[in-house]
């Protein structure tokens, strides 16, 4: 695996780190270096050489530098400088964009120069403008230049595309729908064309449903549907070609697309929010009777559970969580 350096002025490489951190979980032969008023150029170059020397990967090392022509690039270029290490490389302008990415092809990438080249244009798409009409004009035609595929409305009813079977390639339980984590871990892990968000709720309030197709992250289409129009998708021929990420709020939600004839055969349990009546299993999953009934439900049609955050995270028993979650119920409501 690619090890990944952040070099900055001040703390912000810490912090960005982080950031990273919480969007896509722990990450290993990853180091911040920061430079400090009291720090000169030598000492920021030791650092630099002390944080290579950590990684178990010294081969392939991607450098992330704050700025262009600073110390701490002048440190990092130096290294390059020296030789004898090919796969050895810098990007500036560190965002966390340009972060996300990276641990995203640190899983399927080999080297530090493959990544790179993916995060360069990931770093700028992540500066947008809101209202967009304020953005320049001539970074439009980066943002459109894949045209998008026709809607499955404008082919023919009844026609086959591939095998005629839609692929759920992730399926997912989170209160929060499409939010970070979703849309930059989860989306590199599962590579999925279209995201779909099966609420029925969702699909009816104009505002939510605007705010998470804006989330989209780049490449990938979002739709919003209710509950029979997912059920729907699944047994249309036109969507054989599709690679799909489902997330619903609830598991009761999951239940019913299943019940629909939704092809899901293992269900990631993400975040289930805290209400009155539930108790509290994980730090991210809160259930009553009602989704402990559900989720037997759904384990009896033969649905696997993978209950974890985000991909790096240590996937959690099932069995486990069920049986604290029956025996908090079945205390006392005020020990709750």
């Amino acid at each position: 695996m690619v090890s990944i350096v952040l070099a900055s002025h001040g703390k912000f490489a810490e912090g960005i780190m982080e950031s990273g951190q919480m969007i896509f979980g722990p990450q290993k032969d990853v180091a911040a270096v920061t430079l400090t008023p009291d720090m000169g150029p030598d000492d920021l170059k030791a650092k630099l050489e002390d944080a290579v020397a950590s990684f178990d990967e010294q081969e392939h090392v991607l450098f992330f530098v704050d700025l262009w022509g600073a110390t701490p690039f002048n440190q990092v270029n130096g290294l390059l400088a020296s030789g004898g290490h090919e796969d050895w490389v810098m990007v500036t302008g560190l965002n966390l964009p340009m972060l996300i990415q990276a641990y995203g092809d640190r899983m399927g990438e080999d080297t530090a120069a493959a990544i790179a080249k993916d995060v360069f244009t990931e770093a700028r798409n992540g500066i947008r403008i809101k209202p967009e009409e304020l953005e320049p004009t001539e970074a439009a035609p980066a943002a459109a230049a894949a045209p998008a595929p026709a809607p499955a409305g404008a082919i023919p009813e009844g026609t086959v595309i591939g095998d005629g079977h839609i692929k759920i390639v992730f399926a997912r339980v989170d209160t929060r729908l499409l939010h970070g984590q979703v849309a930059t871990t989860w989306t590199k892990s599962a590579n999925p064309d279209r995201i779909i968000v099966c609420s029925d709720g969702v699909s009816q309030d104009q505002l939510r449903k605007t705010m998470i197709v804006q989330a989209a992250p780049p490449g990938v289409h979002v739709h919003v549907v209710p509950i029979k129009k997912i059920c729907e998708v699944a047994r249309d021929p036109r969507f054989g070609n599709t690679r799909a990420m489902l997330l619903f709020e609830t598991p009761q939600d999951a239940l019913r697309a299943i019940e629909g004839g939704v092809p899901i055969k293992r269900l990631n349990l993400g975040s289930m929010a805290h209400s009155v009546g539930k108790v509290v299993v994980t730090n991210a999953l809160a259930m009553d009777q009602d989704d402990v009934d559900t989720l037997e439900e759904i384990r009896g049609r033969g649905v696997e559970f993978d209950i974890r955050k985000v991909p790096a995270d240590k996937a959690e028993s099932y069995d486990a969580i069920i049986k604290k979650a029956e025996d908090e119920l079945a205390s006392p409501a005020d020990n709750r």
